[in-house]
């Protein structure tokens, strides 16, 4: 079994938007490794050298390698391949939407509505995900030092009410996260907000952050 790669970046292309190939040289091998998405921006320009850890699928006709830049990412891959009806490219695809830390809350929160937002991604999918995941990745982070910030002050209403309509105004579910994570911990007067007032804070943070 493979655990991990280190070699030279040849290429990187796209199959589809959310199929994204690494191509690694590693002694005088040339590997192709699949990769989410969103990774690109960190990886080292064509030439450079980096180290990926995989996880080998074997198929009938194929055997497809997939790459990850942190233990934790790959980690959190196979419990989510691990969840019945969730295949690779949805995996993928949720990792690529939220990102690690994002996901991991979303998930131990229980937090549907941002899962939802994944495309393929549906209501009665994102509850078989937290109710299969939500202990296990309670736990998971908590040993391997994943602190992921809770949103205090907010009811489950005035978050829902921040959600749906940060949301709608066409703000990404991983912007959601981190808004509500960011004026939650600057404002020790949280609890005395109306939805309002948090809407109105969220969208100045995240105007002022583009």
């Amino acid at each position: 079994m493979l655990n991990f790669l280190t070699g030279k970046i040849i290429g990187i292309y796209k199959q589809t938007p959310l199929r994204v190939m690494l191509v690694l040289e590693v002694n005088q091998i040339g590997y192709e490794v699949q990769i989410v998405p969103r990774i690109i921006s960190q990886l080292p320009v064509i030439g450079e050298t980096v180290q990926v850890f995989t996880h080998l699928q074997f198929r009938e006709d194929q055997m497809v390698l997939y790459g990850f830049l942190s233990l934790a990412e790959r980690d959190l891959f196979r419990q989510l391949i691990s969840v019945s009806g969730i295949g690779t490219q949805l995996a993928i695809a949720l990792l690529d939407t939220l990102g690690l830390q994002d996901l991991v809350q979303a998930i131990v929160s229980e937090n549907t509505r941002i899962l939802v937002q994944t495309p393929g991604v549906g209501k009665k999918t994102a509850e078989r995900i937290t109710l299969e995941l939500k202990t296990k990745l309670s736990q998971w982070r908590q040993q391997i030092g994943l602190m992921t910030a809770a949103t205090p002050g907010l009811t489950a209403e005035i978050q829902e009410d921040i959600e749906m309509t940060l949301l709608a105004l066409g703000y990404s579910a991983s912007e959601v996260m981190e808004v509500l994570t960011a004026i939650s911990q600057e404002d020790q007067k949280a609890s005395q907000k109306t939805a309002d007032e948090w809407i109105e804070k969220a969208i100045t943070w995240l105007t002022q952050t583009e």
